[in-house]
């Protein structure tokens, strides 16, 4: 079994956050430190560690995933300009909290993904 994360205390409400948008799938808060003006974070409810670990009964929720960041992105008046979404697995992949998780960075030009 996949051990709690900060994450799971959050979708519960036992640790604060500026959440904008929960339902029964997915949980959406603001990151605490936004590496731009509009730094989301969307979250399933299930703890699923990485992607590695996504199941084919994952796959609705996961596509939520999807639907609640066009929605969220929408809402934030990003949409139209643009936004990214990222999605780390693993220590090399940038991944810090083992419980799959999507950015939505907006607000600005965020230029290439990578350095070269």
């Amino acid at each position: 079994m996949a051990e709690e994360t900060i994450f799971s205390k959050i979708i519960r409400g036992e640790i604060p956050a500026n959440i904008v948008f929960q339902d029964d799938k997915v949980t959406a808060f603001r990151d605490i430190s936004p590496q731009a003006p509009t730094h989301i974070l969307i979250i399933p409810n299930k703890l699923i560690p990485t992607v590695n670990d996504v199941t084919p009964e994952d796959e609705q929720t996961l596509g939520h995933l999807f639907v609640v960041a066009a929605k969220i992105a929408k809402e934030e008046g990003i949409a139209e300009d643009g936004y990214r979404l990222v999605i780390n697995c693993n220590k090399h992949g940038g991944q810090e909290v083992f419980h799959i998780h999507m950015h939505l960075l907006g607000g600005k030009s965020l230029g290439p993904l990578l350095s070269k």
